[in-house]
């Protein structure tokens, strides 16, 4: 029996027959696999057909809260979205901070499910048990900042809206789901799988109280949680720079992604930091609901085109569209990060896109007639262009919309070796060449390359960089145990990493909401058990045509050393990767393919895994 944490009830919604469902969530889902995440890929390994088209109705866009959101904790207000990739082919999610999350869960819902194509661009508006499909053709084609105020003019300031740009109308593989002008998510073409059902918005409005099992422990509880964190040492200096701190700290260590990842130093630096930041650009401000350390920096763009405006960043937007792209204009970064949110693609994905196709015109294999134009790293101007083009699938903009490694494979003659990917998702801000632990931990992140479940690189920098040992691998994998948590449970990991909140808070916490008494072994044995199951999925998807070089990062880290800063000669050893590799599917219980055994899937529960995923591969003992 649900007592609190979970609403117990998940809504299905279907865009083709505008039939809506309600279903009881089952109790030992919920305590399997906690939310967000969990709840998203039992969904689409239950129920999403082996080979559907990601970008087909048959696809389910799941939007996933979990038993902590929207409760008076902290960084508590974090939805999941996701569904399989358009981008990679395989699991695909992201969070984002937003009033959406705690709508969702003050509605009533756990999760919302939804298949099916709309006749006609649409919205979907849920206001507590009231759902019901809306036709908004005067919406399609519009930016996210227009939607977002037109939805808010509508349903009020406060309503939860979740939307998508032209990018996701227009299907490009890399769009998000954005939310408050500047809230994004779901890096691996969440918004084009949302484009793809005629949905331009979800609209939620929730006026119901949050169940909790001990809800004045609870309260109790947030109240010094929240005291701990705004009296943690490095509290002042994170609402000064939040994650841009990180720029200047990535430049003295080597990992500034440069140039297509070809460097990891940029002679810039200084004019992209987090001090330039806050001595030229920033003005403000904001945070996702329930949180005391906002970590978004809004910033105003002094000079260019889009003079005047301003625009939410963080470290990674800026890593990505500036140094990677050799631009030292943080006017052109800041313009290039406003034109991404407005129209909704992945700021990521697009700087890793635009450094490929310049790096692949460098080196001769396209030429200024078949791209339109002539790249040139730190040309501001010519990348807000070719951002355009990619947002619209004009010209060559259709190709690079499809993402690296497939414009890598529609160039041929080794365009692979640089583009900088995992599994088909760009790799973000942090360069490895001279980091194994890092690059295992964007190999073997859950949806490709991305920072959210890999970001060992502090701890690895600090205990030593040519440290190799399976005792480092033992940590990367308790790094991503314990951070897969938060897409879980669902809420914001960084109180814990950038400011040292005790983790002990979070079984107090979960205890405290639901009235079930959880102990970090317990989340660990969640979160292996939603690692393997994502794990068989793309498996699955993959039929079966699956080896461990799934798990290898970009060939460029291997094979084309750095040049310049302290490390210049360096590169990954691949011996030594691979051993890395083998030493991290042993603590996972894998085999030496990167597949879970038999045993271990039974162990986690997931024995009706093992009939499917053999179906497609043979499995061991």
């Amino acid at each position: 029996m649900i007592r609190g944490g979970w609403t117990g009830r998940i809504l299905r919604m279907n865009l083709t027959e505008e039939k809506v469902q309600i279903q009881q969530l089952d109790g030992k889902v919920a305590v399997d696999f906690l939310g967000g995440r969990g709840f998203a890929i039992k969904v689409l390994w239950d129920e999403l057909p082996r080979g559907t088209d990601p970008l087909s109705p048959d696809n389910k866009l799941i939007f996933a809260v979990g038993p902590l959101t929207g409760l008076p904790l902290p960084s508590s207000g974090k939805v999941v979205v996701a569904a399989k990739s358009p981008l990679t082919g395989g699991y695909g999610d992201g969070n984002i901070g937003t009033r959406a999350a705690v709508h969702l869960k003050r509605a009533g819902y756990d999760a919302v499910v939804i298949e099916g194509k709309a006749k006609r661009p649409s919205i979907l508006v849920v206001e507590d048990d009231d759902i019901r499909i809306k036709a908004v053709e005067e919406l399609w084609g519009k930016d996210t900042w227009e939607t977002q105020e037109i939805l808010e003019e509508e349903y009020g300031k406060t309503a939860g809206i979740l939307e998508i740009g032209p990018a996701g109308e227009r299907l490009v593989k890399y769009a998000v789901v954005m939310s408050e002008k500047g809230r994004a998510g779901g890096r691996p073409g969440m918004g084009a799988v949302m484009g793809s059902k005629n949905l331009k918005a979800l609209v939620v409005r929730g006026t119901k109280e949050i169940p909790a099992a001990n809800r004045d422990k609870l309260i109790e509880m947030g109240r010094e949680a929240y005291s701990e964190i705004r009296n943690a040492e490095n509290y002042d200096f994170w609402m000064r720079q939040g994650t841009m701190a990180a720029f200047r700290w990535c430049q003295e260590n080597s990992t500034l992604p440069t140039r297509n990842f070809s460097e990891g130093v940029f002679e810039d630096a200084d004019k992209l930091d987090g001090e330039a930041m806050e001595k030229y650009y920033k003005v403000g401000q904001k945070g996702c609901p329930n949180c005391n350390m906002q970590c978004g920096n809004i910033n105003e763009i002094k000079e260019g085109p889009m003079r005047g405006e301003k625009v939410e960043i963080d470290y990674e937007n800026i890593g990505m569209l500036g140094s990677n792209l050799g631009i030292g204009n943080m006017n052109y970064v800041l313009s290039l990060n406003l034109l991404a949110d407005k129209m909704g693609v992945d700021t990521i994905s697009l700087g890793g896109t635009l450094a490929f196709v310049t790096e692949a015109y460098k080196r001769g294999l396209l030429s200024r007639e078949e791209i339109g134009l002539e790249p040139d790293w730190g040309d501001g101007e010519t990348y807000l262009r070719m951002a355009e083009m990619v947002v619209r699938r004009e010209g060559f903009g259709d190709k690079m919309a499809e993402g690296t490694l497939a414009l890598a494979r529609t160039i041929g003659n080794g365009a692979e070796k640089f583009a900088i990917q995992v599994k088909g998702l760009e790799v973000s801000a942090y360069e490895c060449h001279t980091l194994h632990g890092m690059a295992l931990a964007y190999g073997t992140s859950p949806i490709g390359a991305h920072h959210k479940d890999a970001w060992f690189i502090s701890i690895e920098i600090a205990e030593g960089r040519d440290i190799i040992n399976k005792e480092k691998v033992e940590k990367l994998v308790e790094m991503q145990r314990r951070r897969s948590f938060f897409e879980c449970a669902v809420a914001c990991r960084l109180p814990w990493i950038e400011l040292g909140f005790n983790l002990d808070w979070y079984p107090k916490f979960m205890e405290a909401a639901t009235g079930l008494n959880f102990t970090w072994r317990d989340f660990y044995q969640i979160t292996d058990r939603t690692y393997a199951l994502i794990r068989a999925f793309w498996i699955r998807e993959f039929n079966g045509k699956w080896d461990r070089k799934m798990d290898y990062p970009p060939e460029k880290w291997f094979t084309d050393p750095l040049t310049k800063g302290p490390y210049a000669g360096r590169t990954l050893n691949k011996g030594i990767y691979d051993r890395m590799l083998s030493w991290y599917y042993e603590i996972r219980e894998w085999d030496g393919r990167g597949i879970p055994t038999k045993r271990t899937l039974e162990e986690l529960g997931l024995d009706y895994v093992i009939p499917e995923l053999e179906k497609v591969t043979p499995l061991s003992d």
